[in-house]
C-alpha cells in the first residue's frame, strides 16, 4: 500500500468513535488490519469485536448493537474516502 493509502486509512480509523467510550476505534484495538486488493479494487478490513464482548448475555447483546453501528461508520467512512474501492468487513 502506498503511504497515501494509509494516511487515508489512519484518518478513516481515527475518525470513527465508539459511542459508549468516544474514543477512537484506532485506540481500541476493533481494528486488527486493512489489506488492499488493487486486482478486486477492494479493502479488506479485519476487525475483533470478539474479543470485547462482555461475559453478562445481555450485555452482549448491547455490546452486538454498539459494534453494528461502528461497523456501519467505518463503512460510511471508508466509502467517502475511498469511493471507487469497495469496503469488505472480516
Amino acid at each position: 500500500m502506498n503511504p497515501e493509502m494509509i494516511k487515508k486509512i489512519d484518518a478513516v480509523i481515527d475518525r470513527v468513535k465508539d459511542p459508549e467510550s468516544g474514543l477512537p476505534v484506532s485506540q481500541l484495538g476493533l481494528i486488527k488490519r486493512v489489506r488492499f486488493s488493487e486486482a478486486k479494487k477492494t479493502l479488506y478490513v479485519f476487525t475483533d469485536f470478539q474479543s470485547h464482548m462482555p461475559d453478562c448475555k445481555t450485555c452482549v447483546f448491547i455490546a452486538k448493537l454498539v459494534a453494528d453501528n461502528i461497523i456501519r461508520n467505518l463503512a460510511v467512512e471508508f466509502s467517502l474516502e475511498f469511493p471507487d474501492l469497495e469496503v469488505e468487513f472480516v
